[in-house]
């Protein structure tokens, strides 16, 4: 754990300054002013190893995530253990805002560390706030938040629209047409493995594995791994 105080800061911003600088959070924050945030909204660095529970089911949280290195999932298991994955967070993204934001007093999800993480932890309540030294940062660090509310929100909606497709083909379908969408290309890197991308869709990997191969003997799709192809002959 590093809190970062003032002998601290200089030697992290060299380290992090080029992902902070990516961080939805801080979009329109001078670099110069970016030490000065860290001060203002208490930050604090954490690291995790992978698989490492960083909150747990009905914990209370108070603060947002920014995933510095690593990636992270946030998940929902049911009483048996079944898991299925709400969203993924990786280097530069912010994670947690809704929850903070809500003031629930049990988190309805967990969110894990996928592989070697480091998180760094900043005060919803002095983002939102106007601190007593006025800083004129704060009304960026407002507007950014709202939009990153709104922007998950649509994510989420994206999600749904996966979802309620009829069967594991659709579903697969339906997400890979998104990516496709998003990286304006037909070629394109998925954030998830095999289990993660069942558990996003919430079907059975085993069924998702077969319907892949099919696509990909159809020749609608190709893929390696986490890269994928859709081919412009799709029926």
């Amino acid at each position: 754990m590093l809190f970062l105080q003032q002998n601290k800061n200089s030697k992290f911003m060299k380290e992090y300054i080029e992902i902070l600088k990516k961080v939805p959070l801080f979009n329109r924050i001078k670099d110069n002013e970016l030490s000065a945030i860290l001060s203002c909204l208490s930050a604090r660095e954490f690291s995790y190893k992978k698989d490492d529970y960083i909150w747990d089911i009905e914990d209370k949280i108070t603060e947002v995530g920014i995933v510095l290195s690593g990636s992270v999932n946030i998940i929902k298991e049911d009483y048996w253990g079944n898991r299925s994955i709400i969203s993924k967070a990786e280097s530069g993204k912010v994670f947690g805002e809704a929850f903070s934001c809500s003031e629930t007093s049990k988190l309805p999800i967990s969110v894990v560390a996928c592989e070697n993480t480091k998180i760094l932890f900043v005060n919803y309540k002095k983002i939102i706030t106007v601190c007593s030294s006025s800083c004129k940062f704060h009304s960026y660090l407002i507007d950014n938040m709202v939009k990153i509310l709104a922007n998950n929100n649509l994510k989420l909606l994206r999600k749904m629209e996966h979802l309620v497709k009829r069967n594991t083909r659709e579903k697969i379908l339906s997400f890979l047409s998104e990516q496709a969408e998003q990286a304006k290309n037909d070629s394109f890197e998925i954030p998830f493995d095999r289990q993660e991308l069942a558990d996003y869709l919430c079907v059975d990997r085993s069924a998702m594995s077969n319907e892949l191969s099919k696509l990909k003997d159809e020749k609608i799709l190709e893929f390696h791994k986490n890269k994928f192809t859709l081919l412009s002959d799709k029926k």
